[in-house]
């Protein structure tokens, strides 16, 4: 039982990690850091403390760039 809840758990830190970047790929700024929040909050409930630890940190990498589209807004403002 315990081998199938680590398997399981690795899967929820991936999927969790799969929602922060489709989050990123969709949403303006603001909205993208409140999503990571919500995520966050429920993962918390969920994963080990490493790897709880480790989404934080692969969160706030996240944030820390920039959206596409502000990149392509930012492309055009400068034509």
């Amino acid at each position: 039982m315990l081998q199938g809840g680590v398997a399981l758990n690795s899967q929820i830190f991936q999927v969790c990690k799969e929602l922060i970047d489709d989050a990123k790929m969709g949403c303006a700024d603001l909205v993208f850091k409140e999503i990571c929040l919500e995520i966050l909050s429920r993962a918390r409930l969920v994963l080990t403390e490493k790897q709880f630890r480790s989404l934080v940190a692969y969160a706030a990498e996240r944030i820390k760039e920039k959206a596409p589209f502000e990149l392509q807004q930012e492309l055009i403002a400068s034509r």
